[in-house]
């Protein structure tokens, strides 16, 4: 049964191989003139919150200069959704062409039959999700040393929600197909169902996963230890209190209008302070794990309710 699933997958399998090319002829080329940039530049030398304008002229323009890789790679956060639609896809269209009901008349019963493809479906999107996480985290490692990983660009792609991500999508895929028995149209909608949670998640949810910490300090000292490499989720002007900031009219406060760095270096002028909303770096593991939970449990559940369904409705 294994060898023969293996066999009506072989065109899923192939795409998704052909997504994984693609992703890595990009990464790989990239990955290595990044890692040859940071070790030129020393940039390992400029690792912390002082380390004065050489090295913040360093790292900005080593930024600068990947930038555009980093916009482009950002959307590689759908190819987890991808793989599990894909993947689910044999499964369906065997539902819609009703070839299924022939393997049950073989020497297998319908539960191995449902067992066997869907073990099938879940064990190849988790090899070639584990495959991308390997991919991407290689790749960023540069950006992690100098900015960390708490950022939704790398937070999304390190880590174990990848895995979370995938099965989401192949749970959603199977559980839609397994009720409507429309192999592209199930796959279009599950896709489309994958982006949507993952925009929810990612710009509502996560942050309500553990509630984030507050910090005021003083806008002329710089940074406090406690904001390296967090996750700011909101940064602005307060009083000594973390309340809403008051400043006089005129002067430098006229100017402040071009950007946070602007206002902050007015407001050290001033003797102002700065409130901020952050998760700290040291939380990264703990909402990975919260995350990954949340997909994959999802996903798992859906999968579950495609082999039932498929059961029951025969």
């Amino acid at each position: 049964m294994i060898w023969l699933g293996w066999r009506q997958q072989r065109t899923e399998t192939v795409i998704t191989a052909a997504l994984l090319g693609f992703v890595a002829a990009f990464l790989v080329p990239t990955g290595i003139e990044m890692a040859h940039a940071y070790a030129h530049d020393g940039l390992a030398n400029c690792l912390g919150l002082n380390t004065g304008p050489a090295c913040g002229d360093a790292v900005s323009a080593f930024e600068l200069r990947f930038s555009k890789f980093t916009g482009l790679v950002g959307w590689f956060n759908l190819v987890p959704g991808l793989f599990g639609v894909v993947l689910a896809a044999p499964y369906v269209l065997e539902l819609e062409h009703g070839t299924h009901r022939l393997a049950w008349t073989q020497s297998i019963t319908r539960f191995q039959w449902v067992r066997a493809k869907l073990a099938l479906a879940i064990t190849s999107t988790l090899v070639a999700a584990a495959a991308l996480i390997a991919l991407y985290t290689w790749w960023r490692v540069p950006f992690v040393h100098l900015d960390g990983r708490m950022d939704n660009g790398a937070f999304d792609a390190q880590g174990t929600v990848v895995l979370g991500y995938a099965l989401f999508a192949l749970g959603l895929a199977l559980a839609v197909g397994a009720v409507w028995r429309r192999g592209i149209p199930a796959v279009l909608v599950s896709f489309v169902g994958y982006f949507v949670a993952r925009i929810f998640v990612d710009t509502w949810l996560r942050q309500r996963f553990i509630a984030p910490k507050q910090l005021t300090f003083s806008s002329g000292r710089g940074d406090p230890p406690a904001l390296w490499h967090a996750w700011i989720i909101s940064e602005g002007p307060s009083n000594a209190q973390g309340g809403p900031a008051v400043f006089p009219r005129g002067g430098c406060v006229a100017h402040a209008q071009h950007g946070f760095r602007a206002t902050k270096a007015c407001m050290a002028s001033l003797g102002g302070h700065v409130h901020a909303l952050f998760e700290p770096a040291s939380r990264f593991w703990a909402l990975q794990g919260i995350e990954t939970a949340l997909f994959a449990g999802v996903g798992v559940t859906l999968i579950a309710f495609a082999g039932w369904w498929t059961l029951r409705s025969e």
